[in-house]
């Protein structure tokens, strides 16, 4: 998400739970660490007929399953909540639709009694079909909704045998509830189309995808996972962006999510008082096929309209997120009745829909404020960018005159004494 380094990176999460807003809650304080009951996390294994296949260590891939849920088991940290959900283990057939349906709660998300839950794993046996998709929406309500974390770890050596209903999209429908609920994926044995359905899946949610060919890789990233799921975590605000300024929602420093569809504008207002300094900065996500060559761009302007600063970025089609921010101090005032500036955020994409692809709902979108107390001089900031390097360039430029000079007589005094020799 975007905080700190984010403004860079994916990812990475990216965008974390990138979400639509439906309403801009008021009341509500973005940016701080969740509260609530303890973390709750759901494992789902794939227990399909596939998973008889004895390809990972000398054993199949159920036995490296049931070996990683025991030792994740015994190594889960006091304050997580943990469940287990099963897909295709229960019905053996060739009927698609029964098949399809074949999804059950082995271990209820709850405080965790290993003894139990240890001898419901020792009753899996590999069975039927892979409904991943059915098996996540069905997994999306088994956590609280007080949950400080929610987090599904899906575990699968094939592909969904269930379409038309897509996993990919249901993690996109998932994603777009605004629950915060992230959903990381690993491929036993993976193969391409596996690999990019289960990628889609994670990225749809702000998750992370892994492959896995041993048992103790299959442990040590599930544990990871788990771990994860106890730190402490930013939970953005859903906000909805409006088409004008004069509309737009006004927020406070904290981290936001929106949807915002191609080539469209959105708008946010931030008040920035006196010697205090804006920082902004946002991320799009391309959650759909897009053609290359895209990019994102959010201005700062007044009420008037008049362009304060501004932040680009570009992308040609090598990454999935693109992002960028932007720096406005507000000079002091000297005067204690000066009012705050209201400073409109307005962001707009370059991304166009590839071929057959949906252009709704819109992209998702992080967006990041922080209002701070300014620079002692708020024009050492906004001088070409430099800030208070000045004093460093000068010394470059001094040290390097400096250089010059040296290097000249050095070079003079050699030439004298070789035509002396």
């Amino acid at each position: 998400m975007i905080t700190r380094k984010r403004l860079a990176a994916g990812a990475c999460a990216l965008l974390a739970a990138l979400t639509a807003g439906v309403a801009f809650p008021v009341a509500a304080v973005a940016g701080e660490p969740t509260s609530g009951t303890a973390p709750q996390v759901d494992l789902v294994l794939d227990v399909s007929g596939s998973m008889r296949t004895a390809d990972i260590d000398g054993g199949t891939r159920m036995a490296a399953a049931k070996q990683a849920f025991n030792e994740v088991l015994d190594a889960t940290p006091e304050e997580v909540q943990l469940g287990i959900r099963t897909l295709g283990a229960n019905y053996p057939g060739d009927n698609q639709k029964t098949g399809c349906k074949d999804t059950a709660q082995l271990y209820p998300v709850s405080t965790l009694d290993r003894t139990e839950a240890k001898t419901q794993v020792a009753t899996l046996s590999p069975t039927g079909w892979t409904p991943i998709g059915p098996a996540l929406l069905k997994a999306a309500g088994d956590f609280t909704d007080s949950a400080s974390t929610k987090r599904i770890v899906l575990i699968s050596d094939g592909e969904d045998t269930c379409a038309p209903l897509d996993p990919c999209e249901v993690a996109r429908e998932i994603a777009a509830k605004g629950i915060g609920l992230t959903i990381d994926t690993l491929g036993l044995v993976p193969n391409t189309k596996m690999r990019k359905q289960l990628s889609c899946i994670a990225e749809a949610t702000g998750g992370t995808y892994t492959s896995v060919e041993h048992a103790d890789e299959l442990t040590d990233k599930v544990n990871q996972l788990v771990d994860r799921a106890a730190d402490p975590v930013v939970t953005p605000v859903a906000t909805e962006g409006a088409g004008a300024c004069a509309t737009a929602p006004t927020l406070k420093s904290g981290l936001y999510t929106d949807r915002e569809e191609f080539t469209q504008q959105r708008w946010y207002r931030v008040d920035v008082d006196p010697g205090q300094e804006l920082r902004a900065s946002v991320s799009v996500a391309a959650d759909r096929a897009v053609n290359p060559s895209y990019g994102v761009l959010l201005r700062a302007v007044t009420v008037h309209g008049r362009e304060i600063v501004r932040g680009e970025g570009a992308g040609n089609g090598r990454t999935d997120v693109i992002s960028t921010g932007l720096r406005y101090p507000k000079a002091d005032s000297d005067s204690e009745d000066s009012a705050a500036e209201t400073v409109c955020l307005q962001v707009t994409n370059s991304f166009s829909a590839a071929s057959g692809v949906k252009t709704t709902p819109g992209l998702p979108l992080e967006l990041t404020v922080d209002v701070v107390d300014g620079p002692s001089k708020a024009s050492d900031v906004a001088s070409f960018g430099l800030g208070r390097g000045w004093w460093l360039l000068g010394a470059l430029i001094l040290a390097g005159f400096v250089a010059g000079l040296l290097w000249g007589w050095l070079s003079r005094w050699r030439v004298v004494v070789w035509r002396t020799n």
